[in-house]
């Protein structure tokens, strides 16, 4: 049975050591974080010391900034919201239903630094419901000056002829639709220095083959990225991309199998990311310290080399 390493302020490099692998557990879609940080006593906890916050040093980055983040309930939405919040900044987090005792906690860590965080149980694979968001912004922050478009899915099939038409429509709507749709109805209540900042992925750069609709769904992201970035830099408004490699997240017990969980740790640096290292990408993207900065992707994935 794996130890848990000795819990430190040293951050994450420290806690996910070589030949630290994560556990192999399977959850149930979409996937909790409470389910994570509090397992049962025949599972083995990662190793970790929350989740890599202590280890944040504040700016005032975001100091009266208002932002939106769909998927806050946990992962690297929950983590955003948190360094948002250290950095100065209200929210209103997005999440599913079935994700309520997650987003209560995310509400409640960013409270607990002074901050108010607004949360919102909303299914985005409609645009009804995106501009129900936006709407529902406007009016509780007085206005949005960040859209971190983070909200995704995926389902591992090994080979298309397997991959169901529905869940080709559903990844698509979830991970790409909800993007374009959340990014139309925010663009007109956004101003000179106001960001956009996608999730993608690492997979629309290798190409992973039992992720086939959700690596496509990223891969378009990338592109639309560019192509939006291309538009509205002109207003002001950046776009931008973050391309996280494996994180420890409640999405992965939730969708990827035993084989693949094995080899989760496996890049150059021999551990995955934790959520809060990839936040402070979208940090970075949405403060002045990125303002020569559009239509680019940014890649925290533990050393590996892609090419875009």
């Amino acid at each position: 049975m794996q130890q848990e390493v000795e819990r430190t302020s040293r951050g994450p490099q420290a806690q996910f050591q070589q030949g630290h692998q994560i556990p192999v557990e399977h959850h149930k879609k979409p996937g909790l974080q409470d389910e994570m940080e509090n397992p049962k006593p025949t599972s083995t906890k990662l190793p970790t010391e929350d989740s890599g916050y202590q280890t944040y040093k504040a700016a005032g980055k975001l100091e009266g900034k208002k932002a939106i983040i769909t998927g806050g309930d946990s992962g690297i939405g929950r983590a955003t919201a948190i360094l948002y919040a250290m950095e100065g900044a209200t929210s209103l987090i997005t999440y599913l239903p079935e994700e309520e005792k997650d987003a209560k906690e995310t509400v409640r860590r960013v409270e607990e630094l002074g901050k108010k965080c607004h949360s919102l149980a909303l299914d985005l694979r409609t645009k009804e419901n995106c501009k129900k968001v936006v709407d529902i912004a406007l009016e509780l922050l007085g206005g949005i000056d960040i859209l971190v478009n983070n909200a995704g899915t995926q389902n591992m099939v090994e080979d298309i002829k397997d991959l169901d038409e529905d869940q080709w429509d559903s990844t698509f709507q979830t991970n790409i639709y909800s993007v374009f749709y959340l990014s139309k109805y925010t663009l007109p209540h956004l101003k000179n220095g106001s960001t956009i900042i996608n999730c993608a992925s690492i997979n629309a750069y290798i190409g992973r083959p039992d992720l086939l609709d959700y690596t496509s769904t990223k891969g378009a992201l990338v592109s639309f990225t560019r192509g939006l970035s291309n538009q509205q830099v002109k207003n002001g408004i950046r776009v931008n991309a973050v391309c996280p490699g494996p994180v420890w997240t409640p999405l992965i017990p939730a969708t990827m199998n035993t084989n693949a969980m094995e080899q989760f740790s496996g890049t150059p640096m021999g551990r995955p990311g934790q959520p809060s290292e990839i936040a402070t990408c979208f940090v970075f993207l949405a403060s002045q310290d990125s303002s020569l900065i559009s239509g680019q992707c940014l890649h925290p994935n533990g050393g590996v080399v892609v090419n875009g």
